[in-house]
């Protein structure tokens, strides 16, 4: 039979199969041999079994309508189309990797296989195929894929969450800078409000006062000259005189007093926190002409450390200062208590309250400057408000941290 194919002389037929038969079965790959009509005239067991027959099962069947026939989606595969027959019909080797072949059971399986024309001299006799089934080589190829999006899309996912961070980071950023700009403002407008009132009100005083002593230096040293009723009469005026002087320094005297409680008030150094919050609820009331309800349950001797009783103070201040400045309230209600290891601070009013985007603002300063005083504090600050139903103010602090 392959003599005759391929005009092996007959003599050395048996033995030449013979010898062909063991090196084809001994190698793992696939191989087959076809004729010019395409089909086989010989196939190892491997490349038999593969396919799903036995070696004899394939001898003499066209190997492109047995294996080949059609591409993997199922589309028809043209014979003409075959790299495996432009083997021995142009000449041409091939190695390709990218079809599949069919086997027994109409399964299909990738394989890379090559085709290399048998020549007789020039004449081309045939072709010899060998193939190899590389499904496990697709699937991890597919896997390293699937792998290599998954990353991508982690990378990807990694990304925005870097770009949303870092966004996070710069308008965060930003707010901490407008924060600080405000509070300077807020301080240069402090130093021009406390010179004015140096300026305006002691300054005048000690302008008086300069012209009082100036006068009673004129006064004193005319008083040799006058004669004993004169005398007396300026005696009076220079009593008089004094007196005026001695009530323009009672004057400075509490100017001086109200500008340093502005700045930082003395009953918060000699009274303690809890003195000072109740004396600044009060003093707000009467003056911002609100109904107070005051609540405070806090153990008398429990103190906060001295930076944290400003801090405490100073979130206070503002509380009351937003209620001043935008509540239109007409009565307030404070609750200081401790409880469940926390200093809990309430300030509730009965304004016109406001949406809870209005706390969020980047130019809510006083809002920002209270919380961050609270985060410093290892606390928080809670804002609830709506239009028409006021707003509470709920300041928690841990006493571990206080």
């Amino acid at each position: 039979m392959l003599a005759s194919r391929f005009n092996i002389p007959a003599g050395t037929d048996a033995l030449w199969q013979q010898r062909l038969s063991l090196l084809l079965d001994s190698t793992g790959e696939g191989i087959f041999g076809i004729d010019l009509a395409g089909d086989c005239v010989f196939i190892n067991r491997a490349g038999a079994a593969a396919l799903g027959f036995e070696p004899a099962e394939v001898m003499g069947r066209n190997m492109h309508a047995l294996t080949h026939h059609s591409h993997a989606d199922g589309r028809p595969y043209l014979d003409d189309d075959c790299p495996i027959f432009n083997a021995f019909r142009q000449g041409l080797p091939c190695r390709i990797d990218t079809e599949v072949f069919w086997r027994r059971d109409g399964t299909a399986f990738p394989v890379e296989y090559s085709s290399h024309p048998i020549l007789d001299g020039a004449l081309v006799r045939g072709a010899v195929i060998t193939f190899v089934d590389i499904s496990s080589r697709k699937q991890a190829a597919d896997r390293l894929q699937q792998a290599y999006r998954a990353l991508e899309r982690t990378n990807d996912e990694l990304e925005l969450r870097v770009q949303a961070r870092t966004q996070a980071l710069s308008e965060a950023l930003g707010q901490l800078r407008e924060l600080a700009a405000y509070s300077e403002k807020v301080r240069e407008d402090e130093r021009t409000r406390i010179a004015r009132e140096v300026h305006d009100e002691l300054g005048s005083l000690l302008v008086a006062l300069k012209m009082d002593v100036n006068w009673l230096h004129k006064r004193l040293g005319e008083q040799a000259e006058r004669p004993p009723e004169a005398a007396e009469v300026m005696r009076q005026t220079l009593r008089c005189k004094c007196q005026n002087m001695s009530r323009l320094i009672e004057t400075a005297v509490d100017n001086v007093g109200r500008i340093i409680t502005d700045l930082r008030p003395s009953i918060l150094d000699h009274q303690g926190l809890w003195a000072a919050l109740e004396w600044q609820a009060h003093e707000f009331s009467q003056s911002a002409e609100l109904a107070l309800d005051w609540c405070m349950h806090v153990p008398e001797t429990w103190a906060l450390p001295e930076p944290a009783a400003m801090a405490v103070f100073r979130i206070f201040q503002e509380m009351l200062s937003n209620v001043g400045r935008h509540a239109q309230a007409s009565a307030l209600a404070v609750r200081i208590e401790c409880r469940e290891q926390s200093l809990h601070l309430r300030v509730q009013d009965n304004g016109r309250g406001a949406p809870a985007q209005a706390f969020e603002a980047p130019t809510a300063y006083g809002v920002m400057g209270m919380r961050e005083r609270a985060r410093h504090l290892g606390g928080t600050l809670h804002i609830d408000s709506a239009p028409g139903r006021g707003t509470c103010f709920q300041l928690q602090i841990p006493l571990e941290s206080a």
